[in-house]
């Protein structure tokens, strides 16, 4: 059984990856259509190896028909159209922050809270997490069921490709004009990014912290546990694909080193390099293209009873969004829907090799 899905937001970074994602994992889909605003029409793009799909306007499109939207266009757009979509019997998959905090929404990480899906049913929409978050609690979950999380601290290394396609030109043109003893001036981020790094993503709150790391907070105890406090400090890197996290864990009872490792290698989703020799980690740069969460640097935290600090890096584009969203899709039709189930464990293979 095939299914008529619909991206939003297709010629964007993650727009692309979702198309992207959707042929390699051989997503049931009979017929695909590739939305955006009506600037976009008249553009192309590609979806697979072979096909190409012309854009069309998403404020005119008409949904009926339409079985899973994959949303990526933004806040306000998905404001506007996700029910107009749900009215005419689609479930939408949103990758924006809009639906995430609404207690009938469900926030799903397949790999940590796939139960959830099933809550869909209450206003047909199923939210995507912040690409942070969605790393960072892959990671956590095997931890968490064997001796409970107390308190996380983290601090994120974001790569450009998170505040869209503009921001990671502005990294190369930036880097550019350094080499050549031209004037850096920033339009996309608050302050140079090439070589530099800024303390500053989305909208400070009022306490001070920004609202990304607001955004790790909460989405981390909607979907894990409300009992888990957290504190962030989110930084963008001069990256362009890849988001990094050093993060310390406070667990409620005894867990040790190797323990945390064996659960973390069997856990789905999760790749374990670590090896305490130069290059026993992984870098953002390694992960750009890849599905898994890698987790490097584990090692016990002295400073307190029982923690822990762990190395967590993602593709911030495929497991921190595209691939996030697929693996719903792809459990969403298999189980509810009444449609085949593909692959939902991501392939792993690649930076294996590369590491091996």
């Amino acid at each position: 059984m095939g299914f008529k899905v619909a991206v939003v937001g297709a010629t964007g970074n993650v727009g692309r990856e979702l198309l992207t994602t959707l042929a390699e994992r051989d997503f049931p889909v009979d017929e695909i259509v590739a939305l955006a605003s009506s600037r976009s029409v008249g553009r192309e793009v590609s979806f697979g190896e072979d096909d190409v799909l012309p854009i069309r306007a998403l404020e005119t499109f008409d949904f009926k028909g339409t079985d899973i939207v994959l949303s990526s266009p933004g806040s306000k757009v998905s404001a506007a159209f996700a029910p107009r979509a749900v009215k005419a019997g689609a479930v939408v998959i949103d990758n924006t922050s809009c639906f995430r905090m609404e207690p009938d929404v469900p926030l799903v990480v397949p790999e940590v809270n796939p139960a959830a899906i099933a809550q869909y049913k209450k206003r047909g929409i199923i939210a995507n997490p912040n690409c942070s978050t969605i790393q960072m609690v892959v990671a956590l979950k095997p931890l968490h069921d064997i001796a409970r999380i107390k308190r996380v601290v983290v601090a994120t290394y974001q790569s450009v490709s998170g505040a869209g396609r503009a921001a990671m030109d502005e990294l190369f043109s930036q880097t550019r004009a350094i080499y050549v003893n031209d004037p850096v001036k920033p339009e996309q981020l608050t302050k140079q990014i090439a070589f530099n790094v800024i303390p500053h993503i989305d909208i400070f709150m009022n306490d001070g912290s920004t609202k990304e790391e607001w955004k790790m907070a909460v989405e981390t105890r909607k979907i894990l546990d409300p009992d888990i406090a957290v504190t962030a400090t989110c930084v963008r890197v001069p990256v362009f694909i890849g988001h990094a996290e050093a993060i310390n864990i406070e667990f409620e009872s005894p867990i040790s080193e190797a323990r945390a490792r064996a659960a973390l290698h069997d856990a789905p989703g999760i790749i374990v390099l670590d090896d305490r020799v130069d290059a026993g980690y992984v870098t953002p740069a390694e992960s750009a293209g890849e599905d898994a969460v890698y987790v490097s640097r584990i090692r016990r935290d002295p400073t307190v009873p029982h923690g822990l600090n762990l190395w967590v890096v993602a593709d911030n584009l495929r497991k921190g969004a595209a691939l996030n969203a697929v693996q719903i899709a792809e459990i969403l039709v298999a189980d509810y829907l009444g449609g085949r189930r593909g692959s939902t464990r991501p392939k792993v293979e690649k930076l294996q090799r590369k590491a091996g």
